[in-house]
């Protein structure tokens, strides 16, 4: 058993939450306290109802997520945000969210997980977003299609390819999640290849215009790696249980 307070100050530094930029939506850090002990921690992307739903069914009492309750700003207790509040205080479930500081946690991160399941082990902070670095490039020696291949494999299904590039992976870039709308500003960086979650529908025909491939792996896919990787060092660092409260979205 770990106390809340402890596991989420530790949280607050080890993301460097004081440090690290975000949308005024993200409102890192804890969302929902309880009663002060933390037993079993569930890891999920989204803090939507039936991941409440499953998390509390799994006995959870400190919910880790990654897209938090309220990118939609203020809003009134009633609906699903009420019966979300009422299930995790009747069943004294704590929920924490990290976003950007999540991505970019240089061991824990979104980005630097994918990266390194996509077989990149060397890879450089790029991308400048308000004073922070918020993907990783390196070059890769292998074709566009094995690397599609590698991405597929990571993420466990399929990806959505943009050929607007060459057939060598060249440069390869990775931000995670829906940063697809960034290929613009990714191909000036000199990237040959980017792999994301999702873009809108115009970034595809811009990525072609501009000569730059695109993977778009799937914004829940490319996501889930932070959250696991996370809540697995809580466990070993603090002695608890673990899960992992699966809900894909398949965007």
């Amino acid at each position: 058993m770990a106390n809340l307070c402890e596991l989420t100050d530790y949280l607050n530094r080890e993301l460097r939450l004081g440090d690290i930029p975000d949308y005024p939506g993200a409102m890192n850090g804890l969302q929902i306290e309880n009663h002060g002990k933390v037993e079993k921690i569930g890891a999920a992307v989204d803090a939507s109802l039936p991941v409440f739903e499953k998390a509390i069914a799994e006995g959870v009492d400190l919910l880790l997520v990654h897209h938090g309750m309220f990118w939609q700003g203020a809003q009134t207790l009633t609906g699903p945000f009420y019966k979300k509040i009422k299930l995790a205080l009747d069943a004294g479930m704590a929920l924490y969210s990290a976003h950007i500081p999540l991505d970019v946690h240089p061991v824990w991160g979104n980005n630097k997980q994918l990266a390194d399941a996509i077989g990149m082990n060397d890879a450089e902070e790029f991308f400048d977003w308000k004073g922070i670095q918020l993907g990783l490039c390196q070059e890769m020696n292998m074709t566009i299609s094995e690397l599609v291949s590698s991405t597929e494999s990571a993420v466990s299904g399929d990806v959505h390819l943009c050929r607007g590039g060459g057939d060598s992976a060249g440069k390869v870039g990775v931000i995670t999640g829906g940063a697809g709308s960034e290929v613009e500003a990714i191909a000036a960086y000199g990237i040959d290849t980017f792999v994301t979650g999702e873009g809108p529908h115009w970034s595809f025909s811009m990525a072609e215009e501009l000569g730059i491939n695109v993977i778009y792996g799937g914004h829940y896919a490319t996501e889930v790696f932070g959250v696991k990787a996370l809540s697995t060092h809580l466990q070993r660092q603090f002695d608890v249980d673990a899960c992992f409260i699966d809900h894909p979205t398949g965007l």
